[in-house]
């Protein structure tokens, strides 16, 4: 007895597949080759098998990893290609210092990160789940320790950052909180706020003088 296949529609093509395959390993199967931007096997990158996924009978168009995305009967599916944006951050965490100045060196690489407008597009994109737009409020806070763990599942795959209308990348922003982390012991983050605050003229200390 011949067993049951799915059909669904990849890139425009019709693949046949058992129904315990994921979308790549349907890809492959059916004589596609993996090439970039179609899997880790092609790109040698995790999170390049990012693609759009419309199922059977719904309107709603959702973003998925096609590793962990297995096939359903009628499925489409459209694999999506790298870009690369038009503006790139780049810092050296060997010169970001002490930890006492990481706001300003937050602010400095990723300026685009205390626009966001909370819209969620970044939630809804990520394959992963992850709570992006509650992340890219904790870099920009300060509380880089918290948004270390909140990204710490992210794959680079960029789809935040294609949906993101600031431009903000939030996971390179997520990238960096790590690398900081990682990099230094974090300071603690509400004196790095006050030194900020002092700093800049926001809050003024006045000492009263000694008496003579």
């Amino acid at each position: 007895m011949s067993e049951n296949l799915l059909t669904l529609t990849i890139d425009g093509h019709e693949v046949k597949a058992s129904a315990d395959s994921s979308i790549i390993q349907a890809y492959a199967r059916a004589g596609s080759a993996i090439t970039a931007n179609v899997g880790c096997m092609g790109q040698g990158v995790c999170g390049s098998c990012r693609c759009m996924i419309r199922k059977e009978g719904e309107r709603e168009v959702t973003t998925a990893l096609a590793c962990e995305t297995k096939v359903e009967e009628g499925m489409q599916v459209s694999f999506l290609d790298y870009f690369i944006p038009e503006h790139i951050q780049y810092y050296d965490v060997s010169e970001v210092g002490d930890g006492w100045n990481w706001l300003d060196d937050t602010a400095k690489a990723f300026p685009e990160a205390q626009n966001c407008r909370h819209c969620g597009g970044c939630n809804r994109a990520c394959p992963k789940g992850l709570q992006v737009e509650n992340g890219v409020a904790q870099v920009v806070s300060g509380d880089f320790g918290a948004a270390a763990l909140t990204f710490d599942q992210c794959v680079m795959c960029n789809l935040c950052t294609l949906s993101c209308p600031e431009h903000i990348r939030p996971n390179h922003l997520g990238l960096f909180a790590r690398r900081m982390k990682a990099a230094r012991t974090l300071r603690p983050v509400d004196l790095m706020r006050r030194l900020r605050e002092i700093d800049s003229g926001k809050m003024k200390v006045e000492f009263e003088e000694e008496a003579m």
